[in-house]
């Protein structure tokens, strides 16, 4: 087990209820329906990512080699950027805020590291015997 990758997907998937529910009773009034999509983008993606951090702890039992502890760092690492920057950008955009200061290039950065959290996931698998 894997007790980081563990907590870090349970505290996420928790927060990822709580952060939808508010977008749904809070949010949506005051959202176009482009940024509410852009919102729940955000909430679909870092639930997917929980659960994978929760995998990982999981399978780090079974398999435990680096690239397993290392996956959950690029999960972990995704969520923060990917849902994180997609929840800034809906509330700098409800806000009226023009430019967005740049947090829209973070948003692909945090995909990238979704897909090497999954390379890294992979490469552990094939490497076990």
């Amino acid at each position: 087990m894997h007790k980081p990758a563990l907590t870090s997907g349970i505290l996420l998937a928790g927060l990822a209820v709580v952060i939808g529910a508010f977008g749904a009773h809070s949010l949506k009034p005051h959202l176009t329906p482009e940024q509410l999509n852009t919102f729940d983008k955000g909430v679909q993606y870092q639930f997917y990512h929980a659960f994978a951090l929760i995998a990982s702890g999981i399978l780090f039992q079974f398999i435990p080699v680096r690239q397993v502890k290392l996956s959950a760092t690029f999960f972990l690492l995704g969520v923060l950027l990917f849902s994180g920057s997609l929840y800034a950008l809906t509330m700098l955009k409800m806000k009226g805020e023009v430019g967005l200061g740049g947090v829209g290039i973070i948003t692909p950065v945090g995909g990238v590291c979704f897909i090497v959290g999954w390379l890294l996931l992979l490469l552990a698998v094939l490497k076990k015997r």
